[in-house]
């Protein structure tokens, strides 16, 4: 398996020979074939200038245009107080760095589902477009409703950090991208944790062959809500089996960064029972499905959700056509009895003990675990979307973990998501002044 391997990194250090990249153009990569099956295979590039701000196709948790959620006035129609503070973020995070030219490169590769069957995925690669990157960061993105907020169809925020000289690799997901028509298996975590995984083990040669090797190849790990999770079960896997292996697959972490995540996906479930309120409606059939499907349980959607909600997954939420704005307002509410059965609301019923039991096995701190790379860690106790018991069941399972927590009082789960891109820019420069500091 060793000289297969060896192999294939010598097919695609021959392919791509010759083909590096320069300063005064990006070489097209769309017609290489690749190195065999575990290649990263280009399908399209681009390149993105930030200089004048982030493009209308970059996307917040809560599916609304960054530009539009940051316009007082525009029609997401935040508050002004968010809204203004928000695009101060904004124009923060666009302050980093001198790398306003940033390149785009969607592709695929393989990965395996949840039966172990191999399967192709597809997601981007972001760039400094001069020069090697500082170091990768291998990003879990938050939820998304519409394909076209995919990363391989959009600008991901965190590609601020390319500013910064930092390079990124940000998976689609299973049931994004390329596998738009299959259902996207939502918080089955050791699933998405291996297809995250699989990205950078197959991006990781490509880079080397195209002269793009990082500066420092330790690997950072970050995430967002969704990604938040997912980012503590990618740092799991890597440590459990990437860690201590020959050279050729192990994956040393620098750091990981995660926020608002849910940790605790019993608990997320349980706050919408208890309070009747789903602040973020659309998680609540999205979870549901991820859990029945993902996890092959002996039950129904029609068992645990209203008719009338049953009636439209495909359309609003299988179809990938509506962002989770979207999707929010169609539902309409934000009471959960008018979301789930009778029998889904009641929390000793036997099929939500089935379903609890599913939440429990991907809820990343029900692991036999402890977190090892240091972590920082953010969560907003006015978060409405992910409640803020994730955070606090987090502190308390990984409490010897060489964790960093910033749990405060920051605004809402979307402006959240703005500080905390915002906190890692700045740990990432302190970091650096201090390396470089260190060094003279």
């Amino acid at each position: 398996m060793a000289h297969y391997k060896l192999y294939i990194l010598l097919i695609a250090v021959t392919v791509f020979s010759g083909c590096r990249f320069r300063d005064d153009y990006i070489v097209d990569f769309t017609d290489i074939a690749g190195a065999g099956d575990l290649a990263f295979r280009v399908i399209s590039q681009r390149e993105t200038d930030l200089s004048n701000g982030l493009p209308d196709n970059c996307y917040m948790p809560d599916g609304t245009s960054v530009n539009e959620w940051s316009n007082p006035v525009g029609p997401a129609r935040k508050p002004a107080t968010n809204s203004t503070t928000g695009a101060n973020i904004l124009q923060q995070l666009l302050k980093y760095g001198n790398q306003n030219k940033i390149i785009e490169v969607v592709g695929t590769y393989p990965s395996t589902d949840s039966e172990g069957n191999k399967i192709i995925l597809s997601g981007k690669v972001m760039l400094p477009k001069h020069g090697n990157p500082k170091r990768m960061i291998l990003v879990s993105h938050y939820t998304v409703c519409s394909n076209m907020e995919a990363p391989s169809n959009s600008f991901s925020l965190e590609g601020v950090l390319v500013n910064s000289g930092y390079g990124l690799v940000i998976p689609d997901y299973m049931g994004y991208g390329i596998t738009a028509n299959e259902v996207h298996p939502y918080l089955v975590m050791d699933m998405t944790a291996q297809n995250v995984v699989d990205m950078y083990l197959a991006v990781r040669p490509w880079l080397e062959a195209v002269g793009r090797t990082p500066k420092d190849t330790t690997l950072d790990l970050m995430g967002y809500s969704q990604g938040g999770a997912t980012t503590m079960a990618v740092q799991f896997l890597i440590e459990s089996l990437y860690s201590d292996i020959d050279d050729t697959e192990r994956i040393p972490i620098h750091r990981v960064f995660a926020g608002g995540g849910p940790y605790d996906v019993k608990a997320t479930y349980e706050r919408f029972v208890t309070t009747d309120t789903a602040g973020y409606p659309v998680a609540v059939p999205l979870v549901l499905q991820g859990m029945i499907k993902g996890n092959k349980l002996d039950m129904q959607l029609e068992d645990m959700m209203q008719p009338w909600l049953c009636e439209h997954m495909d359309d609003w939420i299988n179809s990938k056509t509506y962002t989770s704005a979207q999707i929010n307002k169609l539902i309409g509410t934000k009471v959960t009895h008018e979301l789930l059965t009778e029998e889904a609301m009641a929390q000793k019923s036997e099929k939500v003990a089935e379903l609890y039991k599913a939440m429990t096995i991907n809820s990343i701190i029900s692991y036999d675990w402890t977190p090892q790379a240091a972590v920082y860690m953010m969560h907003s106790m006015d978060d409405e979307t992910v409640p803020y018991t994730n955070a606090t069941h987090a502190r308390s399972q990984w409490r010897n973990a060489n964790i960093t927590y910033n749990f405060g009082h920051y605004g809402g789960h979307v402006l959240t998501c703005l500080r905390f891109i915002n906190a890692v820019q700045e740990l990432l420069a302190q970091e650096e002044a201090e390396r470089k500091k260190y060094e003279n």
